[in-house]
Formats: structure tokens, C-alpha cells, sequence
């Protein structure tokens, strides 16, 4: 098998309601679907989604990025994937959602080849997963009645957004969960908007209040590790590294910092399936848990993450929501979403079509 072509498109649709965090806010989703061809009549889709604030890339620069690595692949044949994928990693530096897109494409082909779901090629530990459902950061009121009406849909795993005036993140929190009850599991994050100090004691003030969180996701900067370990350190709930991480070395970096107690991969950050394999290896190794999340990117990438997330035991905690935030569907197959469960349909590769 051969690769003949690869192109790409833009693809988007407006979101149900502002999706905002600490560090942007997005009403309208556009991604860029791939398409890698082959000899054989087979095709690969993958797909991947500016985020200039954590990736630095846009749309224009997704576009070169494709077109530049596209060029160096085509034309290799698809005896393994090793060979390619190792041409992508070092075919230019960063720009790891683009790499990511034509990463996922060439295991969606592959597993195609092969006539297996794609989860089941990389390892198959699970064939069922649930995601949680974000709520986006305002006012405690809105964040409130979002959450209720999430629970009204069968989430009972909420993660809030957060990171911003810390009296007011603490009354989010506790709006939310003085509505809901003890049934419903609450995570945060906080996409580094909050200081060291902050963190530590927003956090507490919260357990010993009854918040009963479940952990929390990138308090600080990502770059300062020595700050992640001093919230770790002062917190009695587990700490999750976000944009932390984007590689296998920077989760070596963690590890060796005691930093954080799991990762959080995201195929748009590491460049891919190859390297969320080796980052969720690490992990393993160290004791870690990992949690696979999305950033508003395709739905290929998102279904490309979940059947990640289902081959691997070291997966605790699956961030997979983003195609419930969206108005409509704008690509065809992938994943399907029962409330919170996720299902994979018995075709091969990501199960999805042009």
C-alpha cells in the first residue's frame, strides 16, 4: 500500500453557547479534516484545530505545515508505520496539530488495512468508555443552571472551568455543588489562571467547605513545575498536568519534578497517536494515571482520541466532549454518544467516511 495524495479541508459549525476558559473564548469550532489516499482505494481521515494560545499555531499556519510535511511522506509505502511517522516527528519542529492530523489519518488507514477498529490495534484493554462534560467559566448563576441541565442529560462527571477572581471561583464551585448534591463528581480547571498561592488556597478552602473534588487540572503556568509541585504538595486532591505536557520528555520532566499525579494527553499537543503511546508509557512506569482530553478540534480527532483512550489501562479520566458542544455534525461516522457513553461502531479504522 502506497500513499497517492493527501488533502484537507476546512470544516466548522457554531457552538451551542460560548465556550470560554481562563485563557480564550470560541463560538464557532472550524477545523481542517485530512485525507490521506492510497493505491489500494483506501482512505485515511484525520483531522486537527488552531490553538494559537497553548500550540501557537492557526489556520494558516496548519495549512503550511500540512502542505510541508505532506510532501516528504508522499509517495512512501505503508508496509508499518514507523517509517512515516518517524518522517513526520522530525520533518519540521512543532506544529503538532498538524503533525497529529496526518498521524491519525495514517493509523485510521492502517487499521483499515488490517479490517479492525482502531482501538482494538492499539491494544484493545477496553470497548467502552464515558466522558465528562465541561462547563464553561461565568457567572456562578450560569455556571450553575449549565451544570444542572448537565445532570439532567446523564452527566454525573462535571469538569469546570475556572481561573479567574478566586472568591469567585470558590462560589462557582459551590454553587454547583450545593445544587447537585454528592452525586455528581466534580474535577476543575483552572488552564493556568490562577497563582501558586491562589491555587492552594482555593482548593482547600473548597474541600473543607465539602467540595469533595476529584482533582484538579493545571492550576499554574505551565512552565513552572516547581509551583505544580507546591500545589501537589499542599493539596489533598490529585493534580493533573494539562499544558504542562506536550511530550514524552516534558513528561519525563514532570515525573522527575513530582509534579503532578497524571497526565492529561491530547493528540493536538503531542503531535499524535505514536506519541501519546510513549507519553501513557511513561506514565505506567512512573505510577501515573493519564486522562485523555480533546481541544475543540475535528470530530476525527476526538473519535481518534477515544479510541486512544479506550486501548489503554492507564486511561482513569476521558475528556471527550467535544462534539456534544457543537450545533451539528458536520462529519460523517466516528464515535457515538449515548449521554455520556461512548461507542465505537464495529468498522475499522475510526469508522468514519467522506
Amino acid at each position: 500500500m502506497k500513499i497517492t495524495n493527501i488533502s484537507w479541508e476546512r470544516v466548522g459549525c457554531k457552538l451551542k453557547k460560548p465556550f470560554i476558559t481562563a485563557l480564550r473564548t470560541l463560538d464557532y469550532l472550524e477545523v481542517i479534516q485530512v485525507v490521506i489516499s492510497s493505491d489500494s482505494g483506501e482512505i485515511g481521515i484525520g483531522g486537527c484545530a488552531p490553538t494559537a494560545a497553548i500550540t501557537g499555531e492557526t489556520m494558516g499556519s496548519l495549512d503550511a505545515a500540512l502542505l510541508f510535511l505532506s510532501e516528504k511522506i508522499k509517495g512512501m509505502e505503508i508496509e508499518g508505520l514507523a517509517p512515516i511517522l518517524y518522517k513526520i516527528k522530525t520533518g519540521m519542529a512543532g506544529n503538532t496539530s498538524a503533525k497529529a492530523a496526518l498521524d491519525i489519518a495514517l493509523h485510521d488507514l492502517y487499521s483499515k488495512k488490517l479490517g479492525i477498529p482502531l482501538y482494538q490495534y492499539l491494544g484493545g484493554f477496553s470497548d467502552r468508555l464515558s466522558t465528562d462534560l465541561t462547563i464553561s467559566l461565568n457567572s456562578m448563576e450560569e455556571m450553575v443552571e449549565d451544570a444542572n441541565q448537565a445532570f439532567k442529560d446523564g452527566f454525573k462527571e462535571l469538569k469546570l472551568k475556572v481561573g479567574g477572581d478566586p472568591d469567585e471561583d470558590v462560589s462557582r464551585i459551590m454553587g454547583i455543588r450545593e445544587a447537585l448534591g454528592t452525586e455528581v463528581k466534580l474535577r476543575l480547571d483552572a488552564n493556568q489562571g490562577w497563582t501558586v498561592r491562589d491555587a492552594v488556597k482555593i482548593v482547600n478552602r473548597v474541600q473543607d467547605m465539602g467540595g469533595d473534588l476529584d482533582f484538579v487540572e493545571q492550576p499554574v503556568k505551565g512552565t513552572d513545575l516547581k509551583g505544580m509541585r507546591f500545589v501537589r504538595e499542599n493539596i489533598g486532591v490529585p493534580l493533573v498536568a494539562d499544558e504542562s505536557i506536550f511530550s514524552p520528555e516534558d513528561a519525563m520532566r514532570i515525573v522527575e519534578e513530582e509534579a503532578a499525579d497524571g497526565f492529561n494527553i491530547k493528540l493536538m499537543k503531542c503531535g499524535g497517536i505514536s506519541e501519546a503511546l510513549k507519553i501513557s508509557a511513561i506514565a505506567e512506569t512512573a505510577g501515573l494515571f493519564c486522562m485523555v482530553g480533546a481541544m475543540m478540534e475535528s470530530h476525527a480527532g476526538v473519535s481518534a482520541a477515544a479510541h486512544l483512550a479506550a486501548s489503554l489501562k492507564t486511561v482513569k479520566y476521558a475528556d471527550l466532549d467535544v462534539p456534544l458542544l457543537c450545533s451539528e455534525k458536520t462529519e460523517k461516522g466516528g464515535i457515538i454518544y449515548n449521554g455520556a457513553e461512548i461507542r465505537f461502531p464495529d468498522l475499522p479504522g475510526l469508522g468514519m467516511e467522506l
